[in-house]
């Protein structure tokens, strides 16, 4: 993917864009979106050459042999009560008819097909032809269909699905042969802790644009007194016989009035560079540091030409922007030049029936849940997370540490960096204007303790800050800081470590002392902010015991509070900025004989109810917020047990 970049002197900074951009599809004067979600028709092969060999592209899915009804968006492993199709390894294949209407192509109108995610690779057809590859799954793709559609009549998608992980692609995985009473099974192998889960994940539009189209669109924020500054670069595309293209950039607030404006005539093909300026601007402020969090604008762009036919095209697209700052030194990271300790926890995109698939209802109360307990902040572990769900980060204030899918890198080679590279090239192209996003995370628990991850890791990180300079690089390390070889790259030191569990299990009293001396330690070989990405235990919901005992949640309860207790003494060494605890709940994994059902060291269960480590999580989250922002503490923080007695006037307050 090429790059174009341009240079703000003032503000010393720069940002770079992609040739094609992959804006969100939005409504608006100029522009239509049409769903394609909802019950396609899908099958599974145990041969996945078989559909291509046989064609199925080329007619209904359904004249290819039995097909049964499946929901998009969702992971295709749990719709059905198939142990073969919940393991199922290879392709499957899913197709559908729509409509478009005749005036789309009356109207000169572009048609794009766009996806949200498939896992992990795509091949995809419009009506027997081929329009669109993608690999690399949790990231969207999109292609220009006009030409291959039917108007005014049927049109047939089709998408063969293959969820085949190997030793390059991102994240990596392997296959192997077993022996059964059946004969031989290939089964896939991988090390991350959590179940690949594959199917249209995300939501499918059809959208269309003018003939001519913004393309992209890249913003970059300034704060000067009480002064906002909007820095953006609009691209756009199409139309080649055009006289001049025009372009008008307004401002417009919360409320929808427009505040500030700019424009410029016969602007270049390579799109209109300007900045706007906000007097007395409401800054994008993380949840409880400010009373009005996620205050976002909407950068409402227009573009126009006449052509040789003298007649008018016109786009207009709107982008919601936050107006935010972030810097970081060798001890701190600052939201608006005010530090930021993170609370929170990493994530999962994991509930019941649907896996990975894109639930809304889910992810309102995901959000609510978070508020409820006082997080500002977590990280998509351990891939982007879709589109709809960081425009909730966007709106109510969630710091978010935004993670490509590379998960335990290993078996470093020239086409793995490639994939990993083009992976966080579409990451960045895709959140680098939301004011949500603070950091990227290039990697979770890579073997950084080989050779070869030095060089691996300095050209990846070194590939981050040519798309993006004005966010820190981090990653989520577990090897120990003696024999890492990544964290020399990284502008923030992250990593995982499960004392008390994973080493010295039951034994919370190494739990201080080892956090401790591990978080000094990192600090003191590279002289940067650190933070905890991951620290926790298991627990069975309803399992109680005493004296506390793993699995239970007295005992989960006992180990997040040895590290409370230790992360409030590195908070006074002011280079410690976060804490996160796995998980927010829990999830579903690959069948394991340490795992029952699942991951379960969420402090919620799968299904969002609480364990009893959320209440006391909670209480901590609130109280740093009281003390760090002077956020008021909810009433129902405590819950009422008896009158208390002041000892000076012995007077009962109730």
């Amino acid at each position: 993917m090429e790059l174009s970049c341009w240079v703000i002197v003032g503000a010393m900074v720069t940002i770079c864009q992609a040739q094609s951009g992959i804006l969100y599809p939005r409504d608006s004067e100029t522009r239509q979106v049409k769903s394609l979600d909802g019950i396609w028709r899908f099958r599974s092969s145990n041969d996945s050459a078989q559909g291509f060999k046989e064609t199925w592209f080329a007619e209904r899915l359904s004249k290819s042999g039995p097909t049964i009804p499946m929901p998009v968006p969702s992971s295709y492993n749990d719709i059905t009560e198939e142990k073969a199709l919940r393991e199922h390894v290879g392709v499957v294949w899913y197709d559908r008819t729509f409509f478009v209407p005749q005036s789309w192509k009356d109207e000169h109108l572009r048609v794009w097909i766009r996806f949200g995610s498939v896992h992990y690779l795509a091949h995809v057809w419009i009506n027997g032809k081929p329009v669109v590859y993608h690999e690399i799954g949790h990231l969207p793709f999109q292609q220009d269909i006009t030409e291959v559609l039917n108007y005014g009549t049927e049109n047939r998608i089709t998408v063969a699905v293959d969820n085949t992980l190997t030793a390059t692609t991102v994240p990596q995985g392997s296959l192997d042969d077993i022996q059964t009473i059946n004969g031989a099974k290939t089964v896939q192998r991988y090390t991350f802790d959590f179940f690949n889960y594959a199917g249209i994940h995300r939501s499918v539009h059809l959208f269309t644009t003018p003939d001519l189209y913004i393309e992209d669109v890249t913003v970059y924020t300034d704060i000067i007194g009480s002064k906002g500054i909007v820095y953006f670069n609009v691209s756009y595309s199409g139309t080649k016989d055009r006289s001049s293209v025009n372009c008008w950039v307004d401002l417009v607030d919360a409320d929808g009035a427009s505040i500030a404006s700019t424009s410029k005539d016969g602007i270049e093909p390579s799109g209109f560079i300007g900045k706007i300026e906000i007097p007395n601007a409401k800054l994008w402020w993380p949840y409880m540091m400010n009373p009005q969090p996620g205050y976002l604008y909407t950068l409402q762009i227009r573009i126009s030409t006449s052509t040789q036919w003298s007649y008018n095209v016109e786009d207009i697209y709107r982008q919601p922007i936050g107006i935010r700052t972030i810097h970081w030194t060798n001890s701190s990271l600052l939201i608006n030049n005010k530090p930021v300790y993170l609370r929170g926890f990493g994530r999962h995109e994991d509930s019941d029936i649907r896996g990975k698939g894109l639930d809304l209802p889910l992810v309102a109360k995901d959000y609510n849940l978070l508020k409820w307990i006082g997080a500002n902040a977590y990280r998509t572990s351990h891939y982007p997370y879709a589109e709809e769900i960081m425009d909730f980060a966007d709106e109510q204030g969630i710091m978010i540490i935004d993670e490509c899918p590379s998960v335990d890198t290993d078996k470093f080679s020239s086409v793995l960096l490639k994939k990993h590279k083009d992976s966080l090239t579409e990451l960045i192209q895709r959140d680098k204007n939301r004011p949500s996003v603070i950091m990227w995370s290039v990697a979770n628990e890579p073997r950084t303790q080989y050779p070869a991850s030095s060089d691996y890791f300095r050209s990846i990180v070194n590939h981050v800050k040519t798309l993006d300079t004005k966010r820190p690089v981090t990653a989520a390390l577990n090897k120990w800081y003696s024999v890492d070889q990544a964290g020399q790259f990284m502008d923030i030191i992250g990593f995982n470590r499960y004392n008390a569990w994973y080493t010295e299990p039951g034994k919370t009293e190494v739990i201080q002392l080892n956090i401790e001396s591990e978080a000094e330690q990192w600090h003191k070989k590279h002289n940067k902010p650190v933070i905890i990405m991951e620290y926790g235990a298991d627990t069975m919901p309803g399992l109680h015991l005493m004296p506390e005992y793993i699995w239970s949640e007295e005992y989960q309860i006992e180990l997040l509070s040895e590290h409370f207790k230790a992360f409030d003494i590195l908070r006074n060494k002011s280079f410690f900025i976060g804490e996160m605890i796995w998980n927010f709940a829990d999830f579903k994994t690959d069948q394991s004989t340490t795992r029952v059902g699942g991951n379960k060291k969420g402090i919620f269960t799968r299904n969002r109810q609480p364990k009893s480590a959320a209440r006391h999580v909670r209480k901590r989250y609130m109280q740093l917020a009281q003390e760090l922002d002077s956020f008021d503490i909810p009433e129902d923080i405590d819950k009422y047990t008896a009158s208390v007695v002041s000892p000076q006037s012995n007077r009962i307050d109730l």
